[in-house]
Order: structure tokens, then C-alpha cells, then sequence
């Protein structure tokens, strides 16, 4: 049955490099796809292995981004015209007129709770503990906040929060027995079960953080991360070549999740990890390829309980319909 995606799928890559080479291949340097060392990632590096993407990006390569203040600094450059990055990030940037537009959600969650004491249930069950959170005042933290206001909650009252640079950096902590508690994501969560076991110190996976959200806020999914273009690369592209990205990364995921060691191992030297954790790590990643003008209203809902919280996080107001034109 002939449908949309298996039109641009079947069509619009296999034509790509006929259609849009000759544009691209003019002095054009290789493009590099950015994103952090997280699942996400893995549908963008297989977009890029596959070869679909060759008629619009030839030479294509994916690199990762350490911290968010990384990924801003690149963002804000243009050094980075395509990344994989919060939503919300994506929303700030376009409100503060700096050129960015989101594509497409490439998981609708991968945050988890870990902890020692695998008695803890929900997020209620923090109260009393010492909780790593990394990178504070971004994406873990926001949702974090969210979730202990409605469990009524109060950080640094009810509970202790640790922040750290990094997932691992957490995740070292409590294995150390320095937090009760860690927020991490993808494929860190599943990487530190494995530490753990082998340790001989277990620790637990107690809270999935898509769950929780939708248990309290009544929300479906978290359109947590998704790939961001810059203007200048959309414009590169047009958008016969922003039509072939998108059904290559519609692609990868279903290749990603039906190979999905084969998948990991293209990024198991950027992630650091061997590709069977990687690999053990998928199934938690929700990972999709929504296009983000298809699923407004959830990325629109997901906003605006971020913003209930600080207006700011989204640059003072809800992007428009621009944003998701792609």
C-alpha cells in the first residue's frame, strides 16, 4: 500500500543523488551532524551509514556534542547546522530569532530513575533521598521539576538534589553510595545496571520518567530530543533535500530497531560503550522519527507544562507555526 513515507522512502532517497548532487557537490564541505552521546543519536548515525543520505550530504559525518553549553555555543555559531538536541532548545532558539527549526522527534523519552534501594516506587518515593540530576537547568532538571511539584515536593526541603556535569558523572556517585538516586538517560541507565552487576552492587531501574509524566501530567509521550536544523541548512538543502533527511531518518529507525547491534556499533568509539549495552539500551529509547509539523500537538502540550514551570525555558512564549514548517 502506497503511503507517504513509503513514497519518500522508496522514491525520494533512491532519486536523491540524481536529483540534488550536482547542487551539493559545488564547494560545498562535508556535512557533520552533531548530537549528545544518547540513543537519539544512533537513528542519525544510521541515516548516515546507510548511504541515503549521499545525494543531499555527501561525506556526511556524526560527531557528539559533551555538554548542553557545547551545543549552544555550536548552535549559536552556525558551527552546527544540524543537531540533535532537547525540543525545548530547538523552541528557545527560534524564539530568540536565532535561526533554528526543529525537523523531527527522535524519542518520545529515555529518562530513568536508578537507584540502590529498589523498593522506590514513583517519584514520591524520593522524598528523603539524595538524587544526582546532570546538567542543571536542562531537560532532566525541567522534567525532574515538574514531576516533584506535583508530587508536591521540594527540593532541598523533601529532598537533596546533586547535580553533576555529566549522566556518568552521577551514575560513579551512586555507585560510590554518595546519592540515593540518579536521573540519567539512555544508554547511561543501561550502562550503569551492567557496572553494577558486575560490581556485585545492584542497582535498580525504579522510576521510568515517561511513565511518571504521563501519569501526573496526562500527557501521552515527552517529545524529549529531535533533530534541529539551522536556516542555513535548510536553505542549502531546499526542500527536496529536507524531504529526503526526513525519510532517511524514518528509515534508520525501523533499520535501528530491527538491527540493533548492528546499529550500536557505529557508535559504540563516539559513546564509549560496548555495542551489546548500547544495544540493551534501545528498547528504553522510545525512538521514533515523528516529524515535528505532524505532532505539534504533542510537542505544543509538552511545552506548555515546561512553561507553567519558568516561560523562559521556551525563550518567553510558544514558537509559531514556522518552527515545525519543515
Amino acid at each position: 500500500m502506497l503511503n507517504r513515507r513509503t513514497f519518500l522512502t522508496g522514491t525520494a532517497i533512491a532519486t536523491g543523488s540524481a536529483l540534488f548532487a550536482p547542487a551539493l557537490l559545488r564547494a560545498q564541505e562535508p556535512l557533520v551532524f552533531w548530537g549528545p552521546g544518547a540513543t537519539p543519536s544512533i537513528v542519525v548515525a544510521q541515516a548516515i551509514a546507510s548511504g541515503d543520505l549521499d545525494g543531499v550530504a555527501p561525506g556526511a559525518t556524526f560527531q557528539a556534542w559533551k555538554t548542553p553549553d557545547e551545543l549552544r555555543a555550536g548552535l549559536s555559531s552556525g558551527s552546527m547546522p544540524a543537531s540533535v538536541v532537547p525540543s525545548y532548545v530547538a523552541a528557545n532558539f527560534y524564539n530568540r530569532g536565532l535561526g533554528v527549526r526543529l525537523l523531527n522527534i527522535n524519542t518520545n523519552g529515555l529518562l530513568y530513575v536508578l537507584a540502590s534501594d529498589g523498593s522506590i516506587a514513583d517519584i514520591a518515593g524520593l522524598k528523603g533521598r539524595r538524587v544526582g540530576v546532570p546538567f542543571k537547568n536542562d531537560m532532566p532538571d525541567y522534567v525532574l521539576a515538574r514531576l516533584l511539584e506535583k508530587a508536591g515536593l521540594i527540593a532541598g526541603t523533601d529532598l537533596t538534589l546533586e547535580y553533576t556535569a555529566t549522566p556518568a558523572e552521577a551514575v560513579q556517585m551512586l555507585l560510590a553510595e554518595r546519592l540515593d538516586a540518579v536521573l540519567t538517560t539512555e544508554p547511561a541507565a543501561t550502562a550503569a545496571l551492567a557496572r553494577s552487576a558486575e560490581a556485585g552492587k545492584p542497582l535498580h531501574r525504579v522510576i521510568d520518567i515517561s511513565q511518571a509524566w504521563t501519569a501526573v501530567t496526562g500527557k501521552a509521550v515527552i517529545p524529549q530530543a529531535g533533530l534541529a536544523l539551522t536556516d542555513a541548512l535548510v536553505e542549502r538543502l531546499g526542500p527536496d533535500g529536507i524531504e529526503v533527511l526526513q525519510a532517511a531518518m524514518e528509515k534508520a529507525v525501523d533499520t535501528v530497531l530491527a538491527d540493533p547491534e548492528g546499529a550500536a556499533s557505529l557508535v559504540t568509539e563516539t559513546f564509549g560503550l560496548p555495542a551489546a549495552v548500547i544495544a540493551r539500551a534501545l528498547p528504553f529509547s522510545n525512538l521514533t522519527a515523528g516529524r515535528a509539523s505532524l505532532i505539534k500537538p504533542d510537542l505544543v502540550e509538552f511545552f506548555e507544562v515546561l512553561a507553567a514551570v519558568n516561560p523562559a525555558i521556551l525563550g518567553g512564549k510558544l514558537p509559531d507555526d514556522a518552527f515545525y514548517a519543515l
